[in-house]
């Protein structure tokens, strides 16, 4: 399975399972996870999510081919359906994240509540890279969490950018080796899973309120943006050179 998901001792655990790709996330994957979130919230079994990857990768983002196959062209899309379900995840979401963590591997942090990094992570949201604009919510999330000019530099260039970074920007919470990782999260997921639901419930719902209605405009609104910027040419050239390994050129558009 692409996705691996267990559930044990009140921990769901999902995990991407596809590391001949470097867990990179198809259509079908996303709808997994968007059934497994949904699920989750109404299983009084799951106390606490957590994320993993593999050790060279928690996910390379999309799966280009797939997703010019499957364009999420709607907010339909099983990628849409995931974001919603995580944005809206009323338990507590731990990831722990080792090697890359392309796109969508980087913005689905943004709605964890404990995110733990190996130190050979690598992050990265390289949207204008490709034509496109973030999604996740990350335009209106990235810069409330770590200001307008370091979110601008990280999404406007897309470069990518170390665990050590990411935990002076506050997206990871700490950093340790690739071996202490998995046990460590896991173990501060049975810290959540332990305490009292109604308690961890409340009080990150205290926590985001002032921010949902705003998450879920921003969030339509990057859809939108992200379905026609889709189909046009910057797009076009930013694929069409990645599946040819080349540099694209951007300089005869406007």
């Amino acid at each position: 399975m692409d996705i691996q998901i267990t559930k044990e001792n009140g921990i769901l655990t999902i995990g991407f399972n596809r590391e001949e790709k470097k867990n990179a996330i198809t259509a079908a994957m996303y709808q997994q996870l968007a059934d497994a979130m949904r699920d989750a919230e109404t299983d009084s079994a799951v106390r606490a999510i957590l994320f993993t990857g593999k050790a060279q990768a928690f996910t390379a983002g999309n799966d280009l081919e797939d997703f010019l196959k499957n364009p999420p062209n709607s907010k339909d899309a099983p990628v849409f359906k995931f974001l919603w379900e995580i944005s809206h995840a009323s338990k507590p979401v731990v990831a722990a994240v080792s090697g890359v963590a392309v796109g969508i591997g980087t913005t689905l942090l943004l709605h964890c509540d404990l995110v733990y990094a190996a130190d050979n992570a690598r992050f990265s949201m390289p949207f204008t890279q490709l034509g496109l604009c973030p999604e996740a919510a990350s335009s209106l999330l990235l810069p409330h969490l770590v200001g307008y000019q370091r979110a601008a530099e990280k999404l406007l260039l897309g470069e990518a950018f170390d665990a050590a970074e990411a935990r002076d920007m506050g997206i990871v919470n700490r950093v340790m080796t690739v071996e202490e990782l998995l046990p460590f999260a896991q173990k501060q997921a049975a810290k959540l899973a332990a305490l009292p639901a109604s308690s961890i419930r409340v009080t990150k719902q205290l926590m985001k309120k002032n921010r949902v209605a705003a998450t879920e405009t921003q969030m339509t609104a990057e859809i939108e943006h992200f379905a026609k910027m889709l189909t046009a040419p910057e797009a076009k050239e930013a694929f069409t050179a990645f599946f040819e390994k080349r540099k694209p050129d951007f300089t005869k558009f406007v």
